[in-house]
């Protein structure tokens, strides 16, 4: 018997030995049972308790929310499929850069922008997660986290009740990104340190 048969032989038997593997156990929460109020309320709480800034706008309010919060940036980024109904209080086109992967801004550009404005796949109620998964209106991942103020909307129909029910909505195929409040660290000493490897200030605009 060749050195190599022996190796193989001896992993054959190493692993005829193994006990059978299990059933994986299905009997998780699949959903939340939560109204659209309900998914609202509890969004609302988490977020905050992340130290997000939270606010609920009818749909004809959001365009003067972003407004609102923009108003003391100079120029922001956007993603190509952003839309154009959230940018009409913009007076200024100019302020408004597009990123997209046919011209991508390089990071040192990004870096410069003084926020980003995006839209979001799904949410997740429970744990106060927003996802991000590449699509036209939310962009590139490098976007959402090298400017130092991220404006995120969530459509009310994209908030899911537990995670079970955010993940069949998703691609897991697509870059998905995971927002749960701003950037945010703590050293050994449990000290807080924020925007390190994101946004430092995140504002969510819910729109109902």
């Amino acid at each position: 018997m060749s050195a190599r048969e022996e190796i193989l032989d001896r992993i054959h038997a190493a692993l005829s030995d193994q006990p059978a593997v299990p059933p994986v156990p299905r009997d998780y929460r699949r959903t939340s049972g939560l109204d659209a109020q309900a998914l609202v309320a509890l969004l609302v709480d988490r977020l905050v308790d992340y130290k997000a800034n939270v606010f609920v706008e009818e749909s004809d309010g959001v365009s003067g929310r972003i407004g609102g919060l923009l108003a003391g940036a100079g120029q922001f980024v956007i993603p190509p499929g952003l839309p154009a109904a959230w940018l009409a209080f913009d007076t200024e086109p100019a302020r408004a850069v597009v990123d997209s992967l046919e011209s991508p801004l390089s990071i040192a550009r990004l870096d410069a922008m003084d926020a980003v404005l995006t839209s979001s796949a799904v949410s997740v109620a429970e744990t106060g997660t927003i996802v991000l998964d590449g699509s036209a209106d939310q962009g590139r991942r490098a976007i959402s986290l090298v400017p130092d103020h991220h404006v995120c909307v969530v459509p009310v129909e994209s908030i899911a009740g537990i995670l079970p029910e955010a993940l069949k909505r998703l691609d897991g195929t697509r870059p998905l990104t995971l927002i749960s409040g701003p950037s945010a660290t703590s050293d050994i000493e449990l000290e807080r340190v924020e925007g390190v490897h994101g946004p430092r200030r995140l504002d969510v605009i819910i729109a109902v």
